[in-house]
């Protein structure tokens, strides 16, 4: 399913901060609305139903860009009752997409938030991050910027079937290296974790290990979830490129969560490698209220009991999902 060339709309918006509810941070911000990265499991594919649009190909080619944004954020921002809460930077949109080298909104955002003295938590894939290093290396010393790189895999070829519009997952790996020795409180998020493709323990275990190597400050994790939109993109995705795979997502997602015995299995694999590479007692990614998390079970499709999902999400940690 290759992906068209994008379309970019530009719009002005009244408000730019997004107050969240039921997550581990009460702020959030996203500069632009769908996503040129093209990650056929990103749970932020559903927002494009807001506007009558699709969550497949139009989510990837009908880009909206907020032009005003820093303007605006600064403008909130300097309102009396601002009190300064962490913010989280790319939830529903990767902030560093390519179109932000044309526009520069996501720098004129942590600009504001520098100047207002207002902490950042970034997620993203993108590697043009390095731009900012000065604001962000500025911010750190402040104890105010956190950055979190989606790394799913290392293989190549799921990469490039998995997230066909991003930077490579080791150029990632790199730029992490630079945020983390310029003092920036950089990390991996694993996520999603995807069954039967990125689970296994080879898999999870060679990106713990590179984030180590890299000198991630925390690794995070979270499974794949299928909300409406997403699972019928998703599973198309699967139909084309993992026809194998299909029956066995029909047993595990009895409705957007994978069953909970599997995901209990995730989180235990996940501290097994946390330990082993001595990620464990780092700095989280949000580290108020964040619990731990940890990585996943092998799965081949076929010996998967589901039980039915709980009624609350796990954290999202990010829209490119959390990458």
């Amino acid at each position: 399913m290759p992906i068209a060339a994008p379309t970019y709309i530009e719009v002005q918006s009244k408000s730019i901060l997004n107050k969240v509810e039921g997550m581990h941070f009460r702020w959030s911000i996203n500069p632009y609305r769908g996503c040129a990265h093209g990650c056929h499991y990103c749970f932020a594919r559903s927002t494009h139903f807001y506007f009558d649009l699709n969550a497949g190909s139009d989510f990837t080619s009908i880009i909206f860009v907020k032009v005003n944004a820093p303007q605006v954020l600064r403008r909130e921002l300097s309102r009396p009752a601002w009190r300064r809460e962490q913010v989280a930077l790319g939830t529903a949109t990767d902030p560093y997409q390519p179109v932000e080298g044309r526009y520069r909104l996501t720098r004129g955002i942590l600009e504001a938030l520098r100047d207002y003295r207002t902490p950042v938590g970034i997620v993203t894939k993108g590697t043009m991050i390095l731009r900012d290093l000065d604001i962000l290396a500025d911010m750190a010393r402040r104890g105010r910027a956190t950055v979190c790189f989606s790394v799913t895999t290392l293989d190549r070829d799921l990469w490039r079937r998995l997230e066909p519009g991003t930077a490579p997952p080791q150029q990632r790996l790199r730029a992490l290296e630079r945020l983390a020795a310029a003092g920036v409180n950089a990390g991996v998020l694993l996520a999603p974790i995807v069954p039967g493709l990125t689970a296994t323990p080879a898999n999870l275990e060679a990106v713990v290990r590179a984030a180590a190597d890299h000198g991630a400050r925390f690794p995070g994790a979270n499974v794949l979830h299928l909300r409406p939109g997403v699972r019928e993109h998703f599973l198309t995705f699967l139909e084309h490129a993992y026809p194998h795979l299909l029956e066995g997502y029909g047993r595990l997602y009895r409705g957007k969560y994978a069953s909970e015995r599997y995901r209990t299995g995730v989180e235990e694999l996940v501290q097994v490698f946390r330990e082993r590479f001595g990620l464990v007692g780092r700095d989280a990614p949000f580290p108020s209220e964040q619990a731990p998390v940890q990585l996943a079970l092998p799965w081949d499709g076929t010996a998967v009991e589901a039980s039915a999902p709980q009624a609350q999400s796990p954290a999202d940690v990010g829209g490119c999902a959390t990458a």
